[in-house]
């Protein structure tokens, strides 16, 4: 039986494939959410606007965004630009209910886990057989 911190990463990495992927155009390409960089999915990484340390954003769709990796590792984010990309792609106050939601507190259950992974590893397959993405 896997250990809820090893369910934790292999879901962090499934979800992090959905996210690259689901907005990648049909050749795989993708695009920052916050300096318009156009790169691979593969080459992109998923940027949270709410930090990852927060559980109750980590895996929330809304909150997570494919970057490039300057932006996501070097410049820490780019927080302001990315609730600026939030509000203007998903409606105005969105980055500021997703920082309230990311403070509350919520504990993920073995059975969550599991079942979210089976979630994303399917959801993953199916954006890649319609954008016949390897």
């Amino acid at each position: 039986m896997k250990s809820i911190s090893k369910l934790k990463k292999e879901l962090d990495k499934i979800f992090s494939v959905f996210i690259r992927l689901r907005s990648a155009d049909d050749n795989g390409n993708n695009q920052c959410c916050t300096c318009g960089t156009i790169d691979n999915w593969k080459k992109l990484q998923c940027g949270h606007f709410v930090s990852r340390k927060y559980l109750a954003t980590r895996f929330h769709e809304l909150n997570c965004f494919p970057q490039c990796v300057s932006c996501n590792i070097f410049r820490y984010g780019e927080q302001w630009k990315f609730g600026h990309f939030i509000d203007k792609n998903l409606g105005e106050g969105i980055s500021q209910e997703l920082v309230i939601l990311g403070h509350s507190t919520i504990k993920i259950s073995r059975a969550d886990y599991e079942e979210k992974i089976t979630y994303y590893k399917s959801a993953v397959e199916k954006l890649k057989k319609e954008k016949e993405i390897a």
